[in-house]
């Protein structure tokens, strides 16, 4: 037990990782109707310290990686600590979603903990097959987990999200992280390879990875666009998309670099296209949710 407690096990839970996660939490608070800081602040620690880090753990033992890993440069060796770490995470994030949120999202978490499970076990390692996992992932960190967020910052029994305003922003949630997580795993493929996981974007190579995230990205976009003019305001479409230009940018910079030589599709261009986006879409959704909720004209009217 006592690895359980070693620099490495804590490295591989890559907390900070859960930045990359954070705009699905900040577009799920911009949904929500029935808000009050002690949800607000509970379902972000339950999500972002315990239930992420958790999966980034159990992930970790199993896969067992000698090179780069999502947010570890040069990842160090795994122990049996880390197996035990990272249930402990797990079993806190139960306990908190529980007493600190509900029920109903602490049952959900027990869903997306068993599905991350599943992805990495070698009884089971979704991963190794290319469109399962591609879509599980898709799934649970997208439509899944805005839906449990709707559940616990609302305080509102789960029959509650099957409605098409919330059914429709889930969805494109996962249709962005379907477009999004084959780059993550484009300087993986020998790694892949050796363990026999043949990833989504293994199976497409490195350019038609490329391809495949400029289609989905194209699709999402579209979705995006119809979903605020639906449900909100035009204005929100082109500072949506004007949110985005930066990774469009470098996104295009990155094919062209890789187009020359592949050997650019590496750990370090991956990390930063992640950093790009995730902080574009962060900032735009938590715009999006100042501005759409009128919270600070409330609080200046209050004044």
């Amino acid at each position: 037990m006592y690895f359980m407690f070693s620099l490495s096990s804590w490295l591989h839970l890559r907390i900070h990782f859960s930045y990359f996660l954070l705009p699905v939490y900040l577009f799920s608070v911009a949904l929500s109707p029935n808000l009050n800081g002690g949800r607000l602040f509970w379902v972000f620690i339950v999500l972002h310290l315990f239930l992420y880090p958790a999966s980034n753990g159990y992930n970790s033992y199993f896969d067992k990686d000698e090179k780069s890993i999502g947010g570890i440069k040069n990842p160090p060796r795994v122990n049996r600590g880390l197996y035990f770490l990272s249930l402990l995470f797990d079993a806190i994030a139960l306990v908190f979603g529980f007493l600190k949120v509900s029920l109903p999202f602490a049952l959900m978490l027990v869903i997306y903990g068993l599905a991350s499970k599943a992805y990495s076990h070698p009884a089971i390692r979704l991963k190794k097959y290319p469109i399962l996992g591609w879509i599980t992932t898709g799934f649970f960190q997208g439509f899944f987990i805005v839906l449990t967020c709707y559940v616990g910052l609302n305080d509102f029994p789960i029959e509650n999200v099957f409605r098409p305003h919330i059914l429709t922003p889930a969805l494109l949630s996962t249709l962005l992280l379907l477009g999004s997580y084959p780059m993550t795993q484009i300087y993986q493929h020998e790694e892949d390879s050796k363990r026999g996981d043949k990833t989504i974007s293994l199976q497409l190579g490195v350019r038609g990875t490329f391809y495949f995230t400029a289609v989905m990205f194209a699709l999402a976009a579209s979705g995006f666009s119809y979903f605020f003019i639906t449900y909100f305001q035009l204005k929100y479409v082109f500072c949506f998309l004007l949110a985005l230009s930066p990774v469009v940018l470098y996104f295009t910079y990155w094919f062209i670099q890789v187009v020359k030589d592949e050997l650019k599709a590496d750990y370090t261009h991956t990390m930063i296209l992640n950093w790009i986006s995730a902080t574009c879409l962060n900032v735009f959704f938590f715009w999006f949710f100042i501005d759409s909720s009128h919270v600070l004209q409330a609080l200046m009217g209050s004044s």
